[in-house]
């Protein structure tokens, strides 16, 4: 009996160790060429070519949906300068000293005249180099000229970087809505930057923020846009917020709105919402309930959700569907529902995780909504939301 197991033990050590001779011996495959390397980007690309390598693929390259990139450059493609800080903003409750990290993208200055902001909040599992790759909205900034500032959730106060947007306690989302206010203000006067342009977008998690931002600041944003976003004002906890973002709200979000805020003392806010019809993670139901908060916000419908003035207009796109509302021949809340798209970015890298290139270029998209928004005068307000 010994004599046989010890005949199994040799013949499993001889294939073992002919295995390993045949290994080193046959010599390995070449590891396929990283897509883009820094050098290769650098001494193949112009400047001035930058927005033109992001757009549509060459006719003989390889397909769009692997759009390569650099990493972690966030800016390797862009003209402009990437830097990154930290702002100390007030103290909020049980917090004594509130730091908040973030990234700057400024494109090269033409002219005189003081810049735009875009504010981007990334969602969760995200930063801001990643946030700013995944979007490539600093290619925009340089074509465009504005800036566009990315605060960061550090893993201090989540664990997933996730806004906590459901939180109004200033320990809460409430508070992290204040810093991001303090560090616009600030970039704002530091970078003369134009302080009547001043518009935030953001993503899932972020997204989350971004309309509370628009719904407590009205007067720092002069328009919102918000991808993958959750109704506001129905989750009060984290597990609440789970429920809002499979379902969407139980209640009537007009009803969620007009509790939050004195809508006729309101000023308020052009919103653009992009949403994917086959998001799993936050479902489409969301999108359709902001827009019905954010035309009650713009004066479009009334407390019964009944129109009070203006006119929409709806189209089919092979992307997916587009509405347009009009009030006072001014557009102040636009949807676009993107066929196809499940919990990602539309028209971004899809290299990096939740962009997708299927769809529009949100980044885009929503820069030429924000481009005819302007924080309005007190005068302006008045007639705006009468």
């Amino acid at each position: 009996m010994s004599k046989s197991l010890t005949k199994l033990w040799l013949r499993g050590l001889r294939r073992l160790v002919t295995s390993q001779v045949d290994a080193i011996r046959t010599p390995k495959p070449r590891a396929a060429a990283k897509p883009a390397r820094a050098k290769t980007v650098k001494s193949k690309l112009k400047p001035g070519t930058a927005a033109k390598a992001a757009g549509a693929p060459r006719a003989s390259a390889r397909p769009a949906a692997r759009e390569s990139r650099v990493r972690p450059r966030a800016s390797a493609w862009a003209r402009g300068k990437w830097a990154r800080s930290y702002h100390s903003a007030p103290p909020t409750a049980g917090r004594f000293v509130n730091h908040m990290a973030y990234a700057l993208y400024m494109p090269p200055k033409a002219g005189t005249e003081p810049m735009p902001l875009v504010v981007m909040l990334h969602g969760c599992k995200q930063n801001a180099d990643e946030f700013a790759q995944g979007t490539r909205i600093n290619l925009l900034a340089d074509r465009y000229g504005f800036a566009v500032l990315y605060p960061e959730q550090s893993k201090h106060d989540h664990a997933h970087r996730c806004w906590r947007w459901y939180d109004d306690s200033g320990n809460g989302g409430g508070g992290e809505a204040a810093s991001v206010v303090s560090l616009v203000n600030a970039v704002v006067e530091q970078h003369d930057l134009d302080p009547e342009r001043v518009y935030v977008a953001g993503m899932s998690a972020g997204a989350g923020l971004a309309a509370l931002l628009a719904v407590r600041y009205p007067h720092v944003f002069a328009a919102v846009g918000l991808h993958s976003g959750v109704v506001f004002g129905e989750a009060r906890s984290a597990i609440g917020a789970m429920d809002v973002m499979r379902r969407g709200a139980r209640s009537d979000p007009v009803a969620l709105i007009d509790a939050a805020v004195d809508v006729r003392e309101y000023p308020g806010m052009p919103a653009i919402i992009v949403h994917g019809e086959l998001d799993s993670v936050v479902t489409a139901a969301n999108a359709a309930q902001l827009a019905k908060q954010f035309l009650r916000l713009n004066g479009f419908i009334d407390a019964a959700g009944n129109r009070r003035a203006g006119e929409a207009r709806e189209e089919t796109h092979p992307d997916g569907v587009v509405t347009d509302y009009f009030k006072n021949s001014r557009r102040v809340v636009k949807t676009s529902i993107v066929r196809g798209l499940g919990h990602s970015w539309a028209g971004g890298d899809d290299t990096v995780a939740f962009h997708s290139s299927k769809g529009p270029d949100s980044a885009a998209v929503m820069w030429e909504f924000f481009k005819h928004q302007r924080r309005p005068s007190e005068a302006a307000r008045d007639a705006f939301v009468a």
